[in-house]
């Protein structure tokens, strides 16, 4: 059975989870949201939560009130960043950057960059492997590159990448030169950013039938990587010859499929948000791809899911991962062990 580890209602609609990875802060886990006030004059507002996660609690510590959020991830391990920052991406068009600092009181977030991007809005984002530069992808269909150097941002490249909104951009961690993106349109496609403007790397427009919401490279398997598409269907792609996913692999999950984690440790084991459907925890092997299991306890539209980094030992002393996800109109975290013969 799921073992539940608690749960937490948010101060707006729940849209991103993210543990931080980062040694000394795994017990760290950040939530966002992003609330539209409808009205005369419309606000997009939004929040970072900061909690407290290990099996017998989930405590919140800090909130920051910000804009409204699309999108937020943790620097990479291994970057030149000396400690956590956490980047977000947010509905006035704006590259937020946050140090995650630690006092007698607990950590807190300080802002130690803020880019305006652009007049559209920031819907996604992602860093490159030394946490040196950012990608961010606007409603607007283009692309921008952040760099990052210490306390000052500056727009290396922007580029119209897409016809309609930028739902998913990734860096390749294997080939950092490599920006993949995906959209509204319908189209994926790859960028070598080593001839500015960015150069189309190669484009797929046939495979998906619905928008493309996500992207994720095998932190295991250089070659593969996976999308998610508002169509239900994950897919597997090898990067070596991208025209079409490895031998037609996909299977539909039920719902859009709207984020997609890998497991830092277990190769192929992915957790992915799932929209009208859930969350779900799927395994691939080779061509043969299955959902292990389902997480069915949120009533509103599945957004935001991630993975502890490391695992916890229960009373047992068996070694267990968690898993933290959100949902959007009912404001919902939860935090949940999946079943044990998983992992």
């Amino acid at each position: 059975m799921v073992m539940d580890v608690g749960h937490c209602y948010l101060d707006g609609n729940a849209d991103v989870v993210e543990f931080c990875p980062h040694n000394s802060f795994h017990h760290v886990l950040a939530a966002s949201t992003y609330t539209l006030q409808e009205g005369d004059c419309p606000s997009r507002s939004g929040s970072i939560s900061l909690f407290n996660v290990d099996l017998g609690r989930v405590e919140l510590f800090y909130r920051l009130k910000t804009a409204g959020i699309f999108d937020m991830k943790w620097s990479p391990v291994g970057g030149d960043a000396t400690s956590p920052l956490l980047a977000q991406a947010d509905a006035e068009g704006c590259l937020r950057v946050h140090h995650l600092e630690s006092s007698d009181d607990g950590e807190a977030l300080k802002e130690v960059n803020n880019e305006k991007v652009s007049s559209s809005m920031s819907l996604c984002l992602d860093w490159n492997p030394s946490a040196t530069s950012i990608s961010v992808g606007l409603s607007d269909g283009s692309v921008s590159i952040i760099s990052l150097q210490e306390a000052k941002t500056s727009i290396l490249q922007e580029w119209k990448a897409h016809d309609f909104e930028v739902w998913a951009t990734s860096f390749d961690p294997d080939q950092p030169h490599l920006v993949y993106t995906g959209s509204d349109d319908c189209k994926f496609k790859g960028w070598d950013l080593r001839n500015g403007p960015s150069k189309l790397a190669f484009q797929n427009s046939k495979d998906h039938q619905m928008g493309v919401c996500c992207i994720a490279k095998s932190p295991h398997n250089s070659h593969t990587l996976f999308t998610g598409s508002y169509d239900e269907h994950l897919r597997i792609w090898d990067v070596r010859s991208i025209a079409r996913p490895v031998n037609e692999t996909s299977i539909s999950l039920g719902g859009g499929v709207w984020r997609l984690k890998n497991h830092s440790v277990v190769p192929g084991l992915i957790l992915a948000a799932c929209m009208h459907n859930g969350f779900a925890i799927v395994k691939v092997d080779g061509n043969e791809v299955k959902v292990v299991e389902t997480y069915n306890k949120h009533t509103s539209l599945a957004y935001g899911a991630d993975w502890y980094r490391g695992s916890i030992c229960q009373e047992d002393k068996k070694e267990k991962t968690i898993v933290a996800t959100c949902s959007f109109y009912d404001q919902l975290l939860r935090v949940w062990v999946p079943e044990s013969y998983i992992i």
